[in-house]
C-alpha cells in the first residue's frame, strides 16, 4: 500500500503542478479555463483508460504469457520512473518556464482547442507514467487490493496538496519533497527490475541465474510490519536469485548515487569530463575482461568405461568411424562403429552403432535330438514334432551382434552389446527350414556399460551444462549491460568536450575582440 501511495501522491503532485501553473498563468492573463479542464479530463480518463486495457489483456492471456506481459509491464514502468527521475532531477527549476511558454503559444494560436491539446498531453504524459508505474507495482505487490487503494490515496492527497498550492494555502519546498520521493521511487523500481526479471523467468524468457542466494524468510516473516517493508516497498523476495540481486543492485546504486550526490560538490568542467573517460573506460574494460576470462566448466568424458560385471570398453573415434575394444573374461573383441546419429540422452551428443552376422566357428554341422533340446534350454522348440521329425538335423550357425555405444566429445557416456546365436535346421524328417535361438555357454554374449558410471557420468555433463549455461550470465549478459553503461557514459563525456571547446573559442573570441580592435586601430596588423 506504501509504494503506490507514494507513486500517487508524487506523480499526482507532478500533474497537479503542471496543472496549477497552467491555471495560474491562464487566469493572470484573463483566459477562461474551460479548455485547460477539458484537456485535463480527457488526460485523466485516457489514463485511466489504458491501465483497464493492460489489466483486461493481461488477464485473458495464459499464464506464461501473463508473467511474460507483466515482465514487459515491469521493464517499461522502471523506464518510466527512471526517466522521470533523471529529468525531474535536472528540468525542475525550469518546468513553470517551459510551460509557461507553451501556454503562450497555445493563446497565441487563438483557439481554445490548442490550449487544450497543450494540457492534454501535457498531463498525459503524468497521467501515463502513473497509470503504468502503478499497475506494475499493483502486480508484484501480495496485495492487490490493499496497493490500488494506496494509489487512489495518493493520487487524492496530490489533488489536495495541488489545490492548497494553487489556492496559495500550502507551501511546499518541491526541491527537498521531491529529492525524498525520487529514493523512495528508485528502491520501488530496484523492486520492479528485481520483481521483472522473476517474472520473465517464470514466463520462460531468462533461464541463468536462477541459483538461490540467501533466504530472508527469517528477517520478513509473512504478514508483518517488516515484511510489508522489506517485500512491498524494497520489492525483495524471501529467496532472492542470482540474476535478481544482480539487478536490484546495477540499478539501485547508480540511481542512488545520481540523486543523493549533492549537487555543490558534483565535478565540473574538465574534472567532470575525466571523470567520464575514467569512468566510461572502467565500465567497457571490466566488461571485457569478463567476456575473455569467464569460461564455463567443461565434462572430461574418459574413453574408457568399465562394464557392468567386470571388463572395459574403450573408443578410438577417427572421423566419421569409431574403434570400439572391449575386454572382458581374459578376451578381447575390437568392433568398427559408424555414426548413426546425434544424441542428447545422458548428455551424449553422438550414437554409434554396428550390426553383423558372421558363421559360428567351432560349431558341429550336425546335432540329434537331445542335443537340440539341450540348446533350446530343456525344452522341444516351439513347432517342432520330434515323432514326425526325429533327426538328426543339419546345422548351420551363424553370430548375430548389436553394439550400439553413446559418446560426448570422444568419451564414453554409456553402451551395450546385444548378441545371439542363430541355428539353422534343416532334414531329419523337417519339412522346411527352422531357426531357433540358441542358449548355450557358447552362444555370443551382451554386455553393458556399468550403471554407476552411466549415472556419474550424466550427472557431470548436467552439472557442466549447467555451468555453461550460468556462464552466459557473466560473460555475456553482464558484459553487455557494463558495455552499454560505459558507452553512455563516454557518449556523456565526449558530448561535455564538445561543449567545453566551445565554450573555450566563445571565451577567447570574446577575449581577443578588444584586443584585435585596439592593434587595428593602432595599425598594427591583427
Amino acid at each position: 500500500m506504501l509504494p503506490t501511495f507514494v507513486i500517487g501522491l508524487r506523480e499526482g503532485l507532478e500533474a497537479a503542478l503542471v496543472v496549477s501553473i497552467i491555471a495560474t498563468f491562464l487566469r493572470r492573463n484573463n483566459v477562461k479555463l474551460t479548455a485547460m479542464w477539458v484537456g485535463v479530463t480527457l488526460a485523466v480518463a485516457t489514463s485511466v483508460a489504458v491501465g483497464i486495457v493492460l489489466t483486461v489483456v493481461e488477464r485473458a492471456l495464459p499464464q506464461a504469457k501473463q508473467e511474460g506481459m507483466e515482465t514487459i509491464i515491469g521493464g517499461v514502468a522502471v523506464i518510466f520512473v527512471t526517466g522521470m527521475i533523471l529529468w525531474m532531477s535536472t528540468h525542475a527549476r525550469y518546468m513553470k518556464r517551459d510551460l509557461e511558454a507553451s501556454a503562450q503559444q497555445a493563446l497565441s494560436n487563438g483557439t481554445a482547442g490548442a490550449m487544450a491539446v497543450m494540457v492534454f498531453l501535457a498531463v498525459l504524459k503524468e497521467g501515463f507514467e502513473t497509470s503504468v508505474f502503478i499497475l506494475a507495482t499493483v502486480q508484484a505487490a501480495s496485495s492487490a487490493a490493499a496497493a490500488l487503494v494506496g494509489a487512489i490515496l495518493g493520487v487524492l492527497a496530490a489533488v489536495a496538496i495541488g489545490i492548497g498550492i494553487f489556492t496559495g494555502g500550502i507551501r511546499l519546498n518541491l526541491a527537498k519533497f521531491f529529492t525524498a520521493t525520487s529514493v523512495f521511487l528508485i528502491f520501488v523500481a530496484a523492486g520492479l527490475v528485481l520483481s521483472a526479471l522473476r517474472t520473465g523467468h517464470e514466463a520462460g524468457w531468462i533461464n541463468v541465474g536462477q541459483q538461490q542466494t540467501v533466504d530472508l524468510s527469517w528477517l520478513a516473516p509473512g504478514n508483518s510490519i517488516r515484511s510489508a517493508l522489506i517485500t512491498g516497498v524494497l520489492g525483495m523476495p524471501a529467496d532472492p536469485r542470482v540474476i535478481e540481486l544482480l539487478g536490484w543492485g546495477l540499478y539501485l546504486v547508480p540511481m542512488l548515487t545520481w540523486t543523493l550526490w549533492p549537487k555543490h560538490h558534483r565535478p565540473s568542467g574538465w574534472t567532470a569530463l575525466r571523470l567520464h573517460w575514467v569512468l566510461g573506460g572502467a565500465l567497457v574494460v571490466v566488461a571485457a575482461v569478463l567476456a575473455l576470462a569467464v569460461r564455463p566448466a567443461t565434462a572430461q568424458v574418459p574413453t574408457s568405461a568399465p562394464l557392468a560385471g567386470g571388463g572395459t570398453a574403450q573408443v578410438a573415434i577417427t572421423g566419421g568411424t569409431a574403434r570400439l575394444t572391449v575386454t572382458q573374461g581374459g578376451t578381447t573383441t575390437t568392433t568398427t562403429l559408424t555414426r548413426h546419429s546425434a544424441d542428447t540422452a545422458n548428455g551424449a551428443d553422438t550414437t554409434w552403432q554396428s550390426s553383423a552376422d558372421q558363421p559360428s566357428a567351432g560349431r558341429p554341422s550336425s546335432i540329434d535330438a537331445d542335443a537340440l533340446i539341450k540348446l533350446s534350454g530343456g525344452r522341444v522348440p516351439v513347432g517342432m514334432d520330434l515323432s514326425q521329425a526325429p533327426g538328426p538335423y543339419d546345422a548351420a550357425w551363424s553370430d548375430h551382434r548389436q553394439v550400439s555405444v553413446s559418446t560426448r566429445d570422444g568419451g564414453i557416456v554409456s553402451g551395450s552389446q546385444t548378441g545371439r546365436t542363430i541355428l539353422t535346421l534343416t532334414g531329419g524328417g523337417l519339412t522346411s527350414p527352422r531357426v531357433i535361438q540358441v542358449s548355450d555357454d557358447q552362444a555370443v554374449g551382451s554386455w553393458q556399460i556399468s550403471r554407476s558410471y552411466q549415472t556419474a557420468t550424466a550427472s557431470k555433463i548436467n552439472n557442466a551444462a549447467g555451468s555453461a549455461t550460468e556462464a552466459v550470465l557473466w560473460r555475456l549478459w553482464l558484459p553487455i549491460v557494463l558495455a552499454l553503461g560505459g558507452l553512455a557514459t563516454l557518449g556523456r563525456g565526449l558530448r561535455n568536450l564538445r561543449r567545453l571547446r566551445v565554450a573555450e573559442l566563445a571565451v577567447r573570441d570574446h577575449v581577443a575582440g578588444p584586443a584585435a580592435a585596439a592593434r587595428q586601430q593602432a595599425g598594427q596588423p591583427t
